[in-house]
């Protein structure tokens, strides 16, 4: 029997295995793919983390594990399929077997969903970016792209209209999706200009992205639009799957829990991305972590 078992190893559930072991709970990570950091190892640069500018994204999440090992948090490398809530106790089923744990934290993470084009992938970090808050200062003075027409892609193109020199807001729609008052600042922006029914064919350039392959859906042209930078905000999945059926999930996934994580179950906390909250970083993760991890350690010694 565990004090606590934590699903994912990316930053919420590094820095909970840190405060955890810290704290001196008998306790377990469980992650699926075979190196730890999550969503941070394919971040090219990270300039808005504390104390900690410029830094390579592939290199904080091995830091981030490294802690962790120095304390020697224990880690199993395997999928877990499904949690059974036992009232005092939760079982974690997995690929190889159960486990039994007074408490778990999920931090599985969320996944970003693609465009799935040509140039997507090698760019991912050089010029494709999922999160215009965490990446937008690069741009400063470009001309960027950003995909999608709901109330992400509309926030993220105000958000980059202030910096950069230009701002293109690519829709496959003739309308855009998000909020009329989202729709009705972006119009009013003179740098921004919006291409209905358009697609992203492919992204192109050298060593960095230098510009987008673009159809119009009404006619089937193409064009290059030549940009730095490509914004893709089409949606995301929360992790959240193996708690959908146990806890309280919005509409879109994301689990309601407050600042400790905790959910409207006891024993059960999340943190990081599944969590629902207005600001996704790095550094929210490592504080969910944190809280998470205290609140649980309690939950568990009683």
């Amino acid at each position: 029997m565990y004090d606590l078992i934590i699903i994912g190893s990316g930053p919420a559930g590094l820095s909970a295995a840190v405060y955890g072991k810290r704290a001196g709970l008998n306790l377990l990570v469980l992650e699926k793919n075979p190196m730890s950091g999550g969503q941070v190892l394919n971040t090219y640069e990270v300039d808005n983390y504390l104390g900690m500018p410029g830094a390579d994204g592939f290199d904080m999440g091995m830091q981030f594990r490294q802690h962790a090992d120095k304390l020697g948090v224990e880690f199993r490398e395997v999928l877990a399929t499904s949690i059974e809530d036992r009232g005092d106790s939760k079982v974690i089923h997995t690929e190889e077997g159960i486990l039994e744990t007074k408490a778990v934290i999920l931090a599985a993470g969320a996944v970003h969903a693609s465009l799935g084009v040509p140039g997507e992938v090698e760019y991912a970090g050089k010029g494709v970016s999922y999160c215009a808050t965490c990446d937008g200062a690069f741009y400063r003075g470009r001309t960027v792209a950003v995909i999608g027409g709901g109330d992400v892609a509309l926030e993220d193109a105000i958000y980059l209209a202030r910096t950069c020199e230009k701002v293109y807001l690519i829709h496959r729609r003739d309308v855009l999706r998000g909020a009329m008052v989202l729709q009705e600042e972006l119009k009013a922006l003179p740098n921004v200009e919006i291409l209905y029914s358009h697609t992203v064919e492919e992204i192109q350039g050298g060593d960095t992205v230098e510009g987008i392959l673009v159809k119009n859906g009404k006619t089937g042209d193409t064009f290059t639009l030549p940009v730095s930078g490509v914004f893709v905000a089409v949606g995301i999945r929360p992790g959240t799957e193996l708690v959908r059926d146990l806890v309280a999930c919005d509409e879109g996934g994301y689990v309601v829990a407050d600042e400790t994580g905790a959910t409207d179950v006891p024993g059960i906390y999340v943190a990081g991305d599944v969590r629902k909250k207005p600001l996704r970083q790095i550094v929210t993760a490592v504080a969910d972590g944190a809280n998470a991890a205290v609140a649980a350690g309690q939950y568990s010694r009683g």
